[in-house]
């Protein structure tokens, strides 16, 4: 009998004499086997899938608290609050620096917790600088000092990106790691627009708000609160179904001593310049877009705009995942920066200069396509990560043996936290991106963009895509 074969069996037995209430809602899962095809399709598969869907709205919301300063902001100085415009722009940075810092230690943590406790735990403690912001936005006479600290509390929901996808990609088999992870982060980045296509109509809405009203300079009426109070049931609700309806998995408990490893693996480094190249892109996009349209074309509305780019980025993330399934992720990660570089050189060419208007429409669906290929790319590098550590791991050993086994685990153990410090350190494009913009010409920012995608082609097809690669992927 083949290897393979017995390998399988011996799993099969083990499901088999395995307590199965360990699968229910609720539980801690002892017995986790995604790669053998008889556990999966009986067991496996739905319980993978009912984490991954309690899982995907908790960081949905969880990025609208991450993101809401980048509409409240550009309402700020409507309702009397007298600040500079470079000082709105650091007020929608801010939450990138704590956001990412966050998410460094949410990699690890994650881990040693467990999905489930971590999940309902990360969700419910949102809920702090959403009332803090809902009073803050009532009186014009806050200081910027408090605004400043209110949107670094908000950074911390950007945190929760790195556990939840490191956790949920220990759910599924290799096979299935990149459409699994594509539609957690994918889905989850949508949260960016919904927070900006719901803001501008809930801020008008007065049958929601608690507290006062603000006035506008043209005597209308505003309640900048409701962006925030309106998602404080919501992010309870969500606590309480991860708590009762997630499992934690045993396989994925893991201490940071195990975990640490990382920092001494090359591709580590290498994937985290290639993930910084999109998700950071993506995210600090999303954060400078609504302040970059109405400083640059005033004249267009930032609601009606600003939440299309976010959108179509995020749902391309979960295509990027599933195309890197079929066709390799090393390829289309190339694929994604050679569109992200056009795409913004084109938008370059749309931007006014001197007496020159510049041409809106050509900026905005070149900005279009920037956010598609970053979507694209977010979801093609995620899938490389395990790819890569299973074949760095792997090389070499044959199936079935003891030493393959525990070959394996510690793939999975070093993917998961791959996964989560490169989501970790991309996360400071949120801080970098506006920061750059509030401190230099638009244009020379953006072909600074453009020169840091030149240099994620090269590493990528180095390392990863050319004949003869390092860790073809």
């Amino acid at each position: 009998m083949s290897s393979a074969k017995q390998q399988a069996r011996a799993a099969t037995a083990r499901v088999q004499v395995a307590d199965p209430a360990q699968y229910r809602p609720g539980r801690t899962i002892t017995e986790w086997t995604p790669e053998d095809p008889s556990f999966w399709q009986t067991t496996g598969k739905k319980v993978a899938t009912r984490n991954l869907w309690i899982a995907v709205p908790a960081l949905l919301v969880a990025f609208v608290v991450w993101q809401v300063w980048s509409i409240t902001a550009t309402n700020l100085k409507d309702v009397g609050f007298g600040f500079s415009q470079s000082q709105l722009f650091w007020l929608t940075a801010v939450p990138g620096i704590t956001g990412g810092t966050a998410r460094i230690l949410y990699t690890f943590i994650g881990p040693m917790i467990g999905q489930r406790r971590f999940t309902a735990l990360s969700t419910v403690i949102l809920i702090v600088p959403l009332l803090w912001l809902g009073f803050a936005v009532q009186d014009p006479t806050t200081s910027y000092t408090t605004l400043v600290a209110i949107a670094a509390l908000c950074g911390i929901g950007g945190a929760n990106f790195s556990s939840s996808l490191a956790n949920i990609g220990f759910f599924y088999p290799k096979q299935e790691k990149g459409n699994a992870t594509g539609i957690n982060g994918g889905l989850g980045n949508l949260g960016v627009s919904v927070v900006q296509l719901l803001t501008p109509i809930l801020i008008t809405t007065s049958v929601l708000a608690i507290g006062s009203g603000q006035k506008k300079a043209d005597g209308s009426e505003i309640y900048l609160q409701n962006a925030a109070f309106v998602w404080v049931p919501v992010l309870i609700v969500l606590a309480a179904i991860a708590w009762f309806g997630q499992n934690d998995l045993k396989v994925a408990s893991t201490p940071f001593s195990q975990q640490k490893i990382i920092f001494k693996r090359k591709h580590n480094w290498l994937m985290t310049w290639l993930y910084v190249g999109t998700f950071g892109s993506f995210i600090g996009f999303a954060a400078a877009l609504p302040l970059l349209i109405k400083t640059t074309f005033p004249a267009y509305s930032v609601a009606t705009y600003a939440w299309m780019g976010p959108a179509l980025g995020a749902l391309a993330r979960w295509a990027g995942g599933w195309i890197a399934d079929k066709f390799g992720g090393a390829r289309v990660t190339i694929l994604s920066f050679v569109g992200m570089g056009a795409s913004i050189i084109g938008v370059i060419t749309f931007l006014p200069v001197g007496s020159d208007q510049g041409s809106f429409y050509g900026f905005f669906l070149c900005f279009l396509s920037a956010f598609f290929f970053s979507g694209i790319g977010n979801g093609s590098t995620f899938r490389q990560i395990p790819v890569i550590f299973r074949g760095q791991h792997l090389a070499g050993l044959t199936e079935g043996t003891p030493q393959y086994a525990k070959a394996l685990k510690q793939a999975e153990i070093e993917s998961g936290a791959v996964t989560g410090f490169t989501a970790a350190i991309a996360a400071y494009g949120f801080f970098f991106i506006p920061a750059m913009f509030a401190n230099f010409a638009v244009t020379s920012a953006m072909w600074g963009f453009v020169a840091f995608y030149a240099s994620c082609v090269v590493v990528a097809w180095w390392f990863y895509a050319r004949k003869g690669a390092e860790a073809p992927s």
